[in-house]
């Protein structure tokens, strides 16, 4: 789905659906937009801006039908830790260079690598920003004055236990009954903005009953004007931008993600398929544009993509809807919005928390007691105690290196003889009394790379007899393989050539087979010690045995045994005639029989 394709039939009746569609979440994007920027340290002004340029942006050059933009409360930790270090101006240009990091990931096609993030890692961080803006919120639930805001987790709950004593009575009603609108409407009236309508509510019972009680919007970031704030291009100079690369970076691979999934459910829920790199420039062309008139970071946002479809959004058109709505209402009712008090919005926030904390995932991976449930925990704990960037990054590295031990783990070797009763080579027929001295066959499965390396080097003979004149691996069931394994595998062919013997190997597959004729070892060996079937490779292990130190041989493990090392084979001994050997070279021997795998 690419450029105009997208509104392919679209018609009249599509256009009501998007104004509808587009209205109620725009409805809904009011309360949040201001919530969260200010939860993110800025004006609840710039959370309304940021609304509607980067709604309509997002949606115009954006991949996905449905998405809708905007300020999300996954950034709200990030973009506060931002502005406390660097500061306002600073912040936004962190969102623009996060912008241009978008759009080239979109250009370069990176859009599929994000969906290889591990599960528990976003698990991880989204549940930790989850308990930062909830417990974040604590303090204006309850009302509580002279609060400083901290960057450590700690010093904010220490913040908030030394001020309990500020608690106000009055923001905690109001509190309260901006919480029960938003879970009642939830419950028995879904289609309903229980965030609006709390607001709304709570706001009337503050100015009514409890005028001056409680702190509001105008008293603490005074009135919010009705108007867009005129374009401003933030002075951006090469100092700034080294010491912003990390915010920026951090900024856009987070808006990536949380992007691309929330364009992942859009296509769950309406069979459509998104444009994952196309999506990623549409989202970095709206980080750059909204900083310009004070906007903060966007992405897009999950619920309200949810609710634009469920309300039955057709085209894009009702992401721009969406934008064109909170416009006209800032317009309007821009002077009202100051009155509204901070403890309504607190709940707003916590309900936001509670929803994206994915608490049931976070539980189950946590109960199965894997690798997934340390890097779950970890990352959840970074998070919450450290910083997302960090979280991140020990997530990222700890979930690879488990996967590349839970891969190694995979990888096996085990040394085979043949069964008689089937034909084949199987492990259960070796032991000290039924091996073969002259000829090792290995059966390996599995990948062989850097990870599994110690297992191949455990498995492998450490020394090569004199006795030992071939050693067969089979690998028809190792589909990888990397220059680590390449690497041991021709030590072992020096180590056996060094010994007087020979190394075959069958079944190889085309991988493994391309990379050993790239580093020459393909050649090395020789390429007619490389056999399709295991069968063969053993007729040509048997005519490079000594035949004198078969006869006397208790093992027989092959059936051509009981020829080598039987009176036949003594007869032709003592009269110098080596007829019986050479009717094995040559495969003649009726009663001879060996494995075609």
């Amino acid at each position: 789905m690419t450029g105009w394709g997208r509104f392919q039939g679209y018609n009249m009746a599509s256009l009501r659906k998007d104004i509808v569609s587009g209205t109620i979440v725009g409805i809904i994007a009011i309360p949040l937009g201001m919530a969260f920027a200010i939860a993110s340290g800025v004006k609840p002004e710039y959370g309304i801006y940021t609304t509607i340029i980067a709604g309509i942006l997002i949606s115009l050059f954006g991949g996905s039908k449905f998405q809708i933009g905007g300020p999300t409360g996954a950034f709200i930790p990030i973009l506060f830790a931002i502005g406390m270090q660097f500061g306002y101006e600073n912040l936004l240009i962190a969102g623009m260079m996060a912008g241009v990091l978008l759009i080239l990931m979109g250009l370069l096609k990176l859009g599929v690598l994000i969906k290889f993030i591990p599960r528990p890692v976003t698990i991880g961080f989204t549940s930790g920003i989850a308990v930062i803006i909830f417990t974040g919120q604590i303090g204006n639930f309850l009302g509580l004055t002279g609060l400083q805001r901290h960057e450590a987790f700690i010093d904010n709950m220490k913040e908030i236990g030394s001020h309990l004593w500020t608690l106000n009575k009055y923001s905690i009603v109001v509190a309260i009954i901006s919480l029960a609108v938003i879970l009642l409407l939830k419950r028995y009236a879904p289609k309903v903005p229980g965030s609006l309508v709390g607001l709304v509510l709570a706001t009337i019972v503050a100015t009514l009953f409890f005028k001056g009680e409680v702190a509001t919007i105008g008293s603490a970031y005074g009135a919010i004007p009705s108007e867009l704030p005129k374009f401003h291009f933030p002075h951006i100079t090469w100092e700034r931008i080294t010491q912003l690369i990390q915010p920026a970076f951090v900024i856009a691979m987070l808006g990536a993600i949380e992007s691309l999934l929330s364009a992942v459910v859009a296509d769950g829920m309406t069979g459509d398929k998104h444009n994952s790199n196309r999506e990623l420039i549409g989202q970095g062309i709206a980080n750059i544009a909204a900083p310009l008139f004070g906007g903060i970071a966007a992405t897009g946002a999950i619920a309200r993509t949810a609710t634009n479809i469920k309300s039955g959004a057709v085209s894009p058109i009702s992401g721009v809807i969406h934008g064109v709505v909170v416009f006209v209402i800032l317009l309007l009712f821009a002077p009202y919005a100051s009155n509204i008090p901070l403890a309504a919005m607190a709940p707003v926030l916590m309900v936001v928390a509670w929803n994206m904390s994915e608490r049931k995932e976070f539980l189950h991976l946590l109960k199965t007691k894997t690798g997934d449930s340390l890097v779950l925990l970890i990352t959840f704990l970074l998070t919450v105690f450290t910083d997302l960037t960090l979280a991140v990054e020990v997530g990222l590295v700890l979930a690879a290196v488990l996967f590349v031990k839970q891969m190694g783990e995979t990888h096996k070797v085990f040394k085979v003889l043949p069964d008689p009763e089937t034909v084949k080579v199987k492990p259960h027929m070796v032991n000290e009394q039924h091996d073969c001295p002259q000829i090792g066959i290995y059966t390996m499965e599995g990948p062989l790379f850097f990870g599994a390396a110690y297992r191949f080097d455990d498995t492998m003979p450490l020394s090569i007899t004199e006795d030992t004149k071939v050693i067969l691996l089979r690998m028809a069931k190792v589909p990888f393989m990397d220059t680590t394994a390449e690497l041991m595998l021709e030590r072992l062919a020096d180590k056996i050539h060094s010994a007087g013997g020979e190394l075959l190997i069958s079944g190889i597959q085309p991988q493994p087979l391309r990379l050993l004729k790239k580093t020459g070892l393909y050649q090395k060996i020789g390429s007619s010690h490389f056999y399709e079937h295991t069968g063969d490779a053993i007729n040509k292990a048997l005519t490079n045995i000594h035949s004198d130190k078969c006869y006397g041989c208790k093992h027989a493990v092959f059936r051509e045994c009981s020829v080598l090392c039987g009176e036949e084979m003594k007869e032709d001994k003592e009269r110098e005639d080596y007829s019986v050997l050479e009717k094995i070279k040559l495969g003649r021997t009726a009663h001879l029989s060996t494995p075609a795998e």
